[in-house]
């Protein structure tokens, strides 16, 4: 996260660190359901090798409340990685995650949520602080950026009806490495996964993120039929 602050711990309730290996965090991911969390499909690795973490505030500290999931399936939207559209995936949790005043699934918009224009939306994670950077951030740091609906002018032909951009007016807020497969929350409400964009926080080229409100029905059908 460019241009943040480290959040109050634990105050993102849903945010996930996707981990592989050694406990070492490479990714983001939102609760959406005890048993689910919504994320990157570029961040895809086997199953076996990933581990979920909920309620993770310092990632260098085992500060005792930390819930440490193994993922029992994966299951990918069509994705291009090539242009990155449908970037996105879902995570089965091998067992439901304890919710408690910590830990809460985040509601995802439905069709009486107002359409998204300007609003000020936040993305949080654990990605680099600085564009220049190769070092993730111990913490939990969030931002707020504003939703552009002018992305397709900045990014020729690529962006798609799946994709939405936030940003700030004058650059130096954005998501960045690290970052990726987390949550961009709007009015109380998951609207956005951390996909691509070019660099991180550059006025002209806005952060892309998947647009969550064009998969509603394909989430909430493998939730009801997956779980």
């Amino acid at each position: 996260i460019i241009g943040g602050q480290e959040v109050a711990p634990y105050s993102k309730k849903y945010q996930a660190s996707l981990q592989y290996g050694e406990r070492r965090h490479y990714c983001g991911g939102t609760l959406v359901h005890p048993m689910w969390v919504v994320s990157a499909a570029h961040c895809w690795r086997r199953s076996s090798l990933v581990k979920v973490v909920l309620c993770e505030h310092n990632l260098n500290k085992n500060e005792g409340f930390e819930q440490v999931i193994d993922v029992s399936e994966i299951f990918v939207h069509h994705f291009n990685p090539k242009t990155f559209n449908n970037d996105i995936m879902l995570l089965k949790l091998s067992r439901p995650a304890l919710l408690n005043k910590w830990v809460q699934p985040i509601p995802l918009p439905d069709q009486n949520t107002p359409p998204l224009t300007k609003d000020v939306c936040t993305v949080s994670g654990w990605g680099v602080t600085n564009v220049y950077s190769y070092t993730l951030s111990p913490v939990l740091r969030a931002v707020d950026v504003s939703i552009n609906p002018y992305c397709h002018y900045y990014y020729w032909r690529m962006i798609t009806p799946n994709m939405l951009c936030a940003g700030s007016r004058l650059g130096g807020k954005d998501s960045c490495q690290g970052d990726s497969g987390g949550p961009l929350i709007c009015n109380g409400h998951f609207e956005g996964i951390v996909s691509w964009g070019i660099s991180c926080a550059n006025p002209y080229f806005p952060g892309v993120y998947t647009r969550v409100r064009k998969y509603i029905k394909w989430i909430n059908w493998i939730i009801e039929n997956k779980t």
